[in-house]
């Protein structure tokens, strides 16, 4: 797995210069200087400064293109927690909305709990319902998560293996029903890189001596798309390879008992043009080039996921008669489908279009409805959080009503359940 690039700050600042105007970006440069004070004697476990982790968290949430306050919150995550700042000292240099964020991330560190058990439910509680009334706490603890997870290999062993744990249990699943996918695909990947490092290290060794064969196979396989697709005449698209990830190929072998040299499609091409009906366009000239594989065709642009994922995926019969993935997208789908709700808040020519979450589409929040109300029924905070594991993170089932809307509800509800659901929701 190749290591993240260490940002500075001056890789921040030259991120958001490119998409915020100069009073946003003074602003989060402002955090930064006011983290950095704030934190300018402490350490990491690695023995780095550790203003380090901040500038890494609030670079992550710059390459998801979030609004001025989330960046500046990735700079302020840590410090109500971990220096002399108030947070009503935050909310007068910075304003409510960060304010709330900061809280919202910060653990309850200064309470103490009748375990360690306890505590960590307590944090997870006090997060996921902090997020039920601002979704960007939960992505900049997302980031957050992630700059941990790839400096984990500073912590002791037990250590690693309780916060890989944690993370795959909570975080990537948080990630998956945001729609975050390049954050949840890494969490997932470094997860299993602690858990079970023989598997990761194994497939990732089994991936990289067939690289070459595999690189020789999609480049192939690309050329033949672009000119399958040429007299289609379309203006602007692109055709690429996009590398399997580890744990969902260790996830394959799992679930369906095979080993690595039986797992056949780890060649996957994605495709990316202007409008819908070029997607379909698209579709009919790779499935006129190659043999469709039964059973391997899904729409998710005419019934979208949960999250508000949207893609044609289909595997045909490839060159060499290897099994070949291909998803075709738009841009648009493209930006959604990698940072998910988070698109939704993002950054666009000179102003931030997030306004109000509870205005955007709900299909795309789903991932919060319920958690208020299993919060009423919860005995404790532990019981809480396994009631959120139960019922978020599980397999999900979609139901169609008369009207052709679809609804989401946990697998193995029945009609009762559906009923309650287009109750609650008029």
């Amino acid at each position: 797995m190749a290591e993240a690039k260490k940002l500075t700050a001056q890789d921040v600042h030259d991120l958001i210069a490119d998409y915020m105007n100069d009073e946003h970006v003074k602003k989060v440069d402002k955090a930064y200087q006011f983290a950095f004070h704030l934190h300018q004697e402490q350490k990491r476990k690695s023995g780095e400064p550790y203003i380090i982790h901040p500038i890494q968290v609030a670079g992550i949430l710059a390459e998801l293109h979030m609004d001025p306050d989330t960046v500046v919150a990735g700079y302020l995550h840590d410090v109500v927690e971990d220096t002399t700042a108030t947070l009503a000292d935050v909310e007068q240099a910075f304003g409510h909305d960060v304010a709330v964020i900061v809280d919202g991330v910060s653990k309850l560190s200064r309470i103490k709990y009748k375990s360690s058990r306890e505590q960590l439910a307590e944090n997870h509680r006090k997060l996921l319902l902090a997020m039920s009334h601002d979704i960007r706490v939960i992505i900049v603890k997302l980031a957050d998560r992630l700059h941990n997870m790839r400096t984990l290999s500073a912590l002791r062993e037990e250590k690693q293996r309780r916060i890989a744990a944690e993370t795959l249990e909570i975080y990537a699943p948080l990630a998956d029903r945001l729609g975050i996918m390049t954050i949840k695909w890494e969490l997932e990947d470094m997860a299993l890189r602690y858990l079970n490092f023989d598997a990761y290290h194994d497939i990732a060794k089994s991936m990289n001596l067939r690289r070459q064969e595999r690189l020789e196979i999609v480049d192939e396989a690309v050329d033949e798309i672009k000119h399958s697709i040429t007299d289609l005449h379309l203006a602007n698209t692109e055709v690429y390879g996009r590398p399997k990830h580890i744990y969902s190929i260790y996830r394959k072998m799992v679930d369906k008992n095979k080993r690595f040299e039986e797992i056949y499609d780890l060649l996957a091409i994605r495709v990316l043009v202007d409008t819908i009906p070029e997607t379909y366009a698209v579709l009919g000239a790779i499935h006129a080039r190659w043999t469709p594989m039964p059973g391997r065709f899904k729409d998710y642009i005419a019934l979208p996921k949960a999250n508000g994922y949207q893609s044609l995926h289909t595997s045909v019969i490839g060159p060499g008669g290897r099994p070949l993935e291909v998803q075709i997208r738009t841009y648009k789908m493209h930006e959604i489908a990698e940072y998910g709700i988070a698109a939704h808040w993002a950054y666009k020519e000179g102003n931030f279009a997030g306004a109000d979450v509870q205005n955007a589409d709900q299909q795309k929040l789903n991932v919060i409805q319920g958690i208020l109300e299993l919060q009423d029924d919860a005995q404790d905070a532990d019981d809480f959080m396994e009631s959120v594991k139960g019922d978020l993170f599980t397999d999900r089932i979609f139901v169609f009503t008369p009207k052709g809307d679809v609804i989401e509800m946990p697998k193995d509800a029945g009609p009762l359940d559906m009923a309650y659901t287009i109750h609650t929701n008029v």
